[in-house]
């Protein structure tokens, strides 16, 4: 079945001083005006957090997360501003139930930085990455529930053509047939099991693909990348959260307040850019074509979305297909 759709405070571990938040100053500039509370919806290693806390003595912020590994380790990263933290374990599409939770109904910021976090890419016990043998797991929340399916589940019970659409759309991958194929082949002699195994499974059926940065260099992108990124968002249900996330938007966001998202493929950069564009344009009257009094609930903050400089790319690789909006 397919699924529906500032530097680091100190005293915190190797793993969350070596995690580079991407477009930070950015990010920064856009929240500047924000004097109150932060959600963090995506806390992760606690990066752009700790920029956030450190830059306004009076701001406090409310740090979710799904992985209790990231929230162990942010909390580290946090502890000079433990006085106006509160972390919380949990997903964003139930972000009003977590803010009800702390004492509130609505924040005066918002920032969420979607997909994979650094630590996940980086733990090959996760199974994330192509490039690190591991098991083929992908679970955000760290296999929190034995009930929740792996990767390795998804690829047991997928079809041909259920593998090949999703990674198709998921993946936007051009050759998702030929790797269907090559899977359920590879599957039929034994499960896959291990990112290692899936990784060589699609290299052997598509060619390696070269990309032109934007100063003009040649950078090979390994063919299981779409894949890779395919599953993903089907083990995690990440359009479907956030989807809910931009739905609650409009009422957890406190008049005048700030929000800012950052995405990394065109799927999540695709919702996030309907939504904040029908926010700004509001609802039409049918008779006048003007918008309907109140239905323009959004001002945007920026022209188009923002992009990383070559500099940042070169310095962290994996901010390269960034947006934020």
């Amino acid at each position: 079945m397919m699924p529906s759709t500032p530097p680091p405070a100190g005293g915190e571990s190797s793993a969350a001083s070596r995690h580079v938040p991407v477009l930070l100053a950015e990010v920064q500039a856009l929240l500047a005006p924000v004097a109150g509370c932060i959600v963090d919806c995506t806390l992760g290693l606690g990066g752009h957090a700790a920029a956030l806390l450190a830059a306004h003595p009076s701001r406090t912020l409310i740090g979710l997360d799904r992985d209790p590994d990231a929230l162990a380790l942010a909390r580290e990263r946090l502890a000079p501003f433990a006085d106006r933290i509160t972390l919380v374990h949990g997903g964003f599409a139930d972000l009003g139930r977590h803010l009800e939770a702390c004492g509130r109904t609505t924040v005066d910021g918002l920032i969420a930085d979607l997909g994979v976090s650094s630590m996940q890419l980086d733990e090959a016990h996760r199974g994330f990455a192509f490039r690190l043998d591991g098991p083929l797991d992908m679970r955000m929340d760290g296999a929190s529930t034995d009930a929740s399916p792996t990767a390795a589940d998804w690829i047991d019970a997928w079809s041909e053509d259920e593998l090949a659409r999703w990674i198709r759309i998921a993946g936007d991958e051009p050759h998702a047939r030929r790797i269907a194929r090559a899977i359920v082949a590879a599957h039929a002699e034994a499960p896959i099991a291990t990112t290692a195994r899936l990784a060589a499974v699609v290299e052997q059926a598509v060619p390696q693909r070269p990309r032109r940065s934007r100063a003009g260099r040649r950078r090979p992108v390994h063919p299981a990348t779409r894949t890779f990124q395919a599953l993903r968002i089907a083990v995690n249900g990440e359009l479907d959260q956030l989807d809910a996330l931009l739905a609650q938007l409009p009422q957890r966001l406190a008049p005048n307040g700030r929000a800012a998202m950052l995405s990394y493929h065109s799927l999540e950069d695709r919702r996030v850019k309907h939504a904040f564009r029908d926010g700004v344009r509001g609802v039409p009257d049918p008779i006048t074509g003007a918008p309907t009094p109140g239905s323009q609930i959004y001002a945007s903050l920026t022209r188009r979305a923002l992009r990383p400089g070559d500099d940042e790319i070169i310095r962290n690789p994996r901010a390269r297909s960034a947006r934020l909006r």
